[in-house]
């Protein structure tokens, strides 16, 4: 699905929970019979593969484990947020099975100073403030019936933006299922959420070559 550097060496790579077997029999394939210890498979020649639960997924230390718990349907929730738009959704296993997608103009930096600056600069605030609000509503619709049935809120975007949509009062029982896992996503739009899906299910598994 994806690959991505690792901090200290080797890559990241996000498999899909459908394509962990196909996975496993390339890895051997290009590196040998491996041992498993615990998530982590060594192969005979040096290389090794560390397994990530996903959102919503026990941490454990057997791998068949991890593979069929990733492999079984769980409901997430979804809320990716840049600047002024946001998409929240549930998703059930691969499906997308509702959501909402709303745009907030939000000022952009100006190069202006003095006053000007400073007038920019609070109405950016203020528009920002407003977007934040309005996302919160959004979530609140959207995930708040959804709560007790969802396994993990996976978010995606912008940080600061998703944290002014979670830090609302009433949206706190949503806020504590997200998960560590924030997806790399382009201005929100109902495509990106649809596609984010397939980033919140995957696997991630670090991979270090001899």
């Amino acid at each position: 699905m994806g690959e991505r550097t690792a901090a200290g060496g080797g890559k990241w790579v996000d498999v899909a929970p459908e394509r962990l077997e196909r996975w496993l029999a390339n890895f051997e394939r290009r590196h040998g019979a491996y041992r498993e210890q615990g998530l982590t498979l060594i192969a005979e020649d040096g290389a090794s593969a560390t397994f990530g639960a996903p959102p919503g997924v026990p941490e454990g230390n057997q791998l068949a484990e991890l593979i069929r718990e990733a492999q079984a349907p769980r409901r997430l929730g979804l809320l990716l947020a840049r600047k002024g738009a946001v998409a929240v959704g549930v998703a059930e296993g691969a499906e997308l099975v509702s959501s909402k997608v709303d745009t907030h103009y939000v000022q952009g930096r100006t190069a202006a100073g003095g006053w000007s600056q400073q007038r920019f600069a609070r109405r950016r605030v203020n528009q920002a403030k407003a977007a934040a609000a309005d996302g919160a509503g959004i979530v609140g619709r959207l995930l708040l019936p959804e709560v007790r049935r969802l396994a993990a809120l996976v978010t995606g975007g912008d940080r600061l933006a998703i944290d002014a949509i979670l830090a609302a009062p009433p949206l706190k029982e949503v806020a504590a299922l997200r998960a560590e896992r924030v997806l790399e996503v382009p201005e929100p739009r109902h495509a990106v959420l649809v596609s984010a899906v397939a980033g919140a299910r995957a696997v991630s598994v670090l991979v270090r070559e001899p």
